[in-house]
């Protein structure tokens, strides 16, 4: 499997994972191995950034796992600036998962704030990951204004619904010239294979995981789910027809 590149730096894993919601920190720990995943969200106002013994912290070994922060609870572009440069004092990371969504019932991105955020930290010299509508045209521009890669919803956090958009992430595919995740609503491992298949560089899976009765075990079961669908999406997968296609000659074997 071709290993994944973001921002210059090389991945093995493209499952990307979230640390809310589970019931210890141990716990998340514990699943966060059996992912493989190298890449980990927290949300920054989870965190006590001014305290390096952050319990939360403890649980994500720096040496395994690349820290994501992520902006989740901003409400505009001029909040998610500034709490990127308070994570990036504190963290000593320039890496972040740009989330602005106003709206607390639905959690939806807000376009417009996002891709005003977006402009001025790549500016800043952040590696910006930003999570978005489904939207084709928002994913060019915010591509144009120096995002490392884009993060379109599957369907709204933590829904569990699978791809919703999937018609609109396959656009989104097409058209990219950066790595395209597949973030939010996936709360299957079918759902993360299908984007996988599709041509998604790696999905970022939380609730689906965090909730599951045991963590451990569907931690791993997204690991090979994501594995699975990459390599069939790298092998390519057979054209579909409207109308049967015998695998085998229907005719030879009665003119004997």
């Amino acid at each position: 499997m071709q290993q994944l590149t973001i921002a210059g730096q090389e991945f093995n894993s493209r499952l990307f994972l979230g640390t809310g919601k589970f019931s210890s920190n141990q716990l998340m720990e514990e699943a966060l191995i059996a992912s493989g995943s190298e890449m980990v969200t927290t949300a920054l106002r989870r965190v006590d950034i001014q305290n390096p013994e952050d319990d939360i912290l403890k649980h994500i070994d720096p040496n395994r796992f690349r820290l994501l922060p992520n902006t989740s609870g901003v409400r505009t572009a001029k909040e998610a600036v500034f709490a990127a440069e308070l994570a990036r004092e504190a963290l000593q990371t320039n890496w972040l998962k740009l989330e602005i969504h106003p709206d607390p019932k639905y959690l939806l991105a807000d376009t417009i704030e996002t891709l005003k955020a977006c402009e001025e930290l790549a500016k800043k010299g952040f590696i910006v990951l930003p999570y978005m509508q489904a939207d084709p045209i928002l994913a060019k521009q915010l591509e144009e204004a120096g995002a490392a890669a884009v993060m379109p919803l599957g369907s709204p956090i933590g829904s569990n619904k699978g791809l919703i958009t999937r018609e609109f992430i396959r656009i989104i595919i097409e058209q990219a010239n950066i790595p395209v995740v597949v973030d939010a609503g996936i709360g299957a491992p079918s759902h993360a294979a299908e984007a996988m298949e599709m041509g998604a560089d790696a999905v970022l899976v939380n609730t689906a995981i965090a909730v599951a009765n045991d963590p451990i075990k569907m931690a791993e079961a997204f690991k090979l789910a994501v594995q699975a669908g990459r390599i069939a999406f790298e092998a390519k997968l057979g054209t579909q027809l409207n109308q049967a296609e015998a695998s085998s000659p229907l005719t030879s074997f009665l003119n004997l």
